[in-house]
């Protein structure tokens, strides 16, 4: 066996032997010969936190990807020692600590490994920058798959890929390029049925590499800073993307309308024209919820300010297209033009906000505007003027969500697209260059414009949206892809980033529908429309140089099955809003890849088109031009295709008919989906009933609709409306038991429930164990029944 010792060369040094070990309550201390420490923390009985210090030193403990609301605890934990190791055991895993060379090693109560070091952690001097590169390497387990990591622009399953996290203004970027505008060091390893997942939390550039260079070897190790990572045990990986989610948070729940179709370019303008877009959808009888007001509402570029000979009056401009169901959102980026006669400029002068270089000069960059300054978002004194910029905007001029772009920060002209690296930071009282605040620095800004949106649009719920994140930034604000290409290719790689994303635990995302960059022809937009209303946050976005890019800007088909679709979307707003609701308190991701639905099942880990939206809708969009069908994998089970009714047995691929007017979309047996009528915007029309579609099983299955009042903060205090319907179907008989919770009475008293592949003709019902006439119920033929909202019990018999 080769020892560590041995293993220092070239620089790289690797920890030897343990001297000395202590515990405090759920913390473990090692520490060896040559002056590294481990600092090993239980956090739950399937999560473990592993922390390396060098030179015997721990650098302060601080994160911004932590959430405060992060569950800890757990029911047993056991230490001994061997002649050969060390071991720390919970209900759920066992961590073995070698003598000799500090590696770990990690397993199931069984026994069966799950995780293992190779040359574990080491470390090596930084000649350029000073100060430790950090690294740990693992051995890569027979079979091993590997997801995750953000937004990145290839194949769903990493094996054998090498990526990074430096969060980039990638305008127009490729399939298989990196980095891009997220840096999320998570990943999900898979094999031999057991899922875990590791989080490295460190804001310096960090590499990832699958068993890119040694088939054998998973590896990853950043440019500074800790070996500071998280540990999440499955097996099912499930629990391992909820207790990552757990830990570095999920939002509260937006307002409905954010889930509804949104309309942006760059740019709108001048309000004539913001006002003549309105009138246009309501015209075309296309719903829509919100327009978006790029950089040219401003007044050159300065942020807060409006351009008073585009925008005369935007408090006027404002409340007409709010009468009209429209909610106004508009941009503002984080760099500040050099004006002395620009209040916001003054203001970060005096009080000494901006940005410095590392001896001293403030630092600038040229954007939009022209020379900026850029504020210092990891300064809390910063973050709190930043939050209270926006009363006028909000409070006063009746905006009413915010969209943080080029806040990466984008600078222009520079080969390196961003701020030097010798920029200083204050990063909440721990003071470090722009290396290590540089991937934070989106997420800091975001959760400033997050606190001021939400001081002033209370008592609404806020809305905001980011296109840089790290880890954790999900807790403030939506997010997108950023800067696309109206390319098919592209439409693949909105597909698998959606997924990835929500892997990654950050759900509420999206895509440029139809492509920023260039313009699409009618076919590939429509097709990505059909995905786009699959995605939780549904926005058109183009650069507007190219063309129009509105729903009525191809022929009168296009635009049919444009409307056809978001009117889909409007329709299923319920279920998108319980799945976000299941999303915001337990952490489920709100659209699943194949492998995270059926892991088991060997056939999905490769799998990229096909996604479940939600618990119970498969979606697979079509993403080749001049298509009438496509083959796509059903994941086992029976599935009911929505289009034709046809009930097909999954576990296996299939030709699927989907002309330019379908996608194939199936919904899996015993599903219970509400569905609200189609609006033009969201509180249009006061429900009067609920339509349940009940999708026949010989079986049992759950299903749940969480609705309240679609804003404000009532819900926290109890005013929602859970309903838990379980469907138990036989061979001639179908029953459907409700279970609600919560204070919140909704504006409808009855729902008509529409029967989906009933295998039988109705003969008797029983509501609540009381038989009803036929004619009490509305029976309309076989397919649907008009009953009460407050049934416990529904009885269907069949002849």
């Amino acid at each position: 066996m080769i020892t560590n010792t041995e293993l220092e060369y070239k620089g790289n040094l690797y920890p030897n032997e343990i001297v000395d070990v202590k515990q405090e309550s759920d913390k473990f201390y090692f520490t060896t010969d040559n002056g590294v420490i481990l600092e090993l923390t239980v956090i739950r009985n399937s999560a473990v936190r592993f922390r390396y210090a060098t030179e015997h030193l721990f650098q302060p403990d601080f994160s911004y990807a932590i959430s405060e609301n992060a569950i800890k605890g757990f029911s047993q934990l056991e230490f001994r020692e061997t002649e050969t190791e060390y071991w720390v055991e919970t209900a759920r895993i066992r961590v073995l600590i070698d003598k000799k060379t500090l590696r770990t090693q990690i397993s199931d109560k069984e026994g069966n490994i799950i995780n293992e070091d190779e040359l574990g952690f080491h470390w090596e001097e930084n000649y350029t920058h000073g100060g430790n590169s950090v690294k740990m390497s693992k051995i890569t387990q027979a079979s091993e798959s590997f997801y995750g990591m953000g937004d990145k622009a290839t194949h769903s399953n990493l094996k054998g890929k090498r990526v990074n996290n430096w969060v980039t203004d990638q305008y127009a970027y490729g399939k298989d390029q990196d980095p891009l505008y997220k840096a999320i060091p998570f990943y999900i390893g898979l094999h031999n049925q057991i899922a875990y997942g590791i989080f490295f939390d460190n804001t310096f550039r960090t590499h990832f590499d699958f068993s890119h260079e040694r088939r054998n070897v998973t590896s990853f190790w950043a440019d500074g800073g800790e070996m500071n990572y998280y540990f999440f045990y499955g097996p099912e990986m499930s629990r391992v993307v909820q207790a990552y989610t757990d830990l570095t948070g999920t939002p509260e729940l937006p307002p409905l309308w954010a889930l509804g179709y949104h309309q942006s370019k760059w740019s709108y303008y001048p309000d004539s024209q913001v006002r003549a877009l309105g009138k246009q959808f309501r015209k075309n009888k296309i719903p829509c919820d919100a327009i978006y007001l790029d950089i040219d509402y401003m007044d050159g570029f300065r942020c807060f300010t409006w351009d008073k000979e585009k925008f005369p009056d935007p408090k006027g401009m404002i409340q007409d297209l709010e009468k009209d169901g429209f909610k106004t959102v508009v941009m503002i980026d984080p760099g500040i033009k050099v004006d002395r006669d620009y209040w916001v400029y003054q203001e970060a002068m005096e009080n000494d906000y901006f940005c410095k270089r590392g001896d001293g000069p403030l630092m600038r960059g040229k954007v939009w505007p022209g020379v900026c300054s850029f504020p210092d978002f990891t300064n809390p004194e910063v973050r709190k003027w930043w939050a209270n910029l926006y009363k006028e905007m909000i409070a006063e001029t009746g905006v009413h969500a915010v969209w943080n772009d080029m806040n990466e920060p984008a600078v222009m002209e520079v080969p390196t697209k961003t701020a030097p690296l010798d920029t200083r930071h204050n990063y909440d009282g721990h003071p470090c260059s722009h290396r290590k605040a540089h991937n934070i620095y989106g997420t800091q800004m975001v959760r400033a414009t997050y606190e001021g949106v939400k001081k002033f649009v209370f008592p609404k719920r806020p809305f905001v949206i980011t296109r840089a994140a790290y880890a954790g930034a999900q807790r403030y604000s939506c997010t997108w892809t950023g800067d696309n290409v109206a390319t098919w290719e592209h439409l693949w790689i909105a597909n698998v980033q959606v997924q990835r994303m929500c892997l990654s635990g950050y759900s509420f995302v999206g895509s440029d529908i139809g492509g920023f960059a260039e313009q699409p022809n009618g076919e590939l937009f429509a097709r990505w429309i059909q995905l786009g209303v699959f995605h939780p946050f549904c926005r058109v976005h183009s650069s507007g140089d190219h063309g129009d890019q509105e729903p009525w800007s191809f022929d009168p088909e296009v635009t049919k099955i444009v409307r056809k679709f978001i009117e889909l979307r409007y329709q299923l707003l319920p279920y998108l809003y319980t799945m976000f609701w299941k999303y915001s308190r337990d952490n489920v991701p709100m659209i699943k890849s194949l492998v995270y639905f059926d892991q088991e099942d060997p056939q999905t880990h490769f799998r990229t088109d096909e996604f479940i939206f939600g618990d119970q809708i498969l979606v697979c969009p079509v993403q080749e031009p001049n298509a009438k069908g496509r083959r796509m994998y059903l994941p086992r089970g029976n599935w009911h295709n929505y289009w034709t009714g046809e009930v097909v047995e999954g576990g296996m691929e299939k030709w699927v008919v989907a002309d330019i007017d379908k996608v194939p979309l199936f919904i899996k047996e015993g599903a219970i989906i509400p569905f609200y009528p189609v609006q033009q915007y969201v509180g249009e029309i006061e429900l009067q009933q609920l339509t349940l579609n009940v999708y026949y099983k010989q079986g049992i299955e759950d299903s749940t609709v969480y609705e309240d009042a679609q804003d404000g903060f009532d819900y926290k205090k109890g005013g929602y409306s859970l309903r838990n319907f379980k469907l138990n179907g036989k061979e001639k008989e179908l029953i459907i038991q409700q279970y609600k919770d919560g204070t919140y009475e909704t504006t409808y008293d009855s729902f008509k429930i529409r029967l989906h592949g009933l295998p039988f003709k109705i003969k008797t019902i029983e509501v609540d164990n009381v038989k009803v006439p036929l004619d009490t119920v509305r029976l309309n033929g076989d397919s649907t029944i008009e009953i009460s909202k407050n049934f416990t019990e529904l009885h269907i018999i069949g002849a």
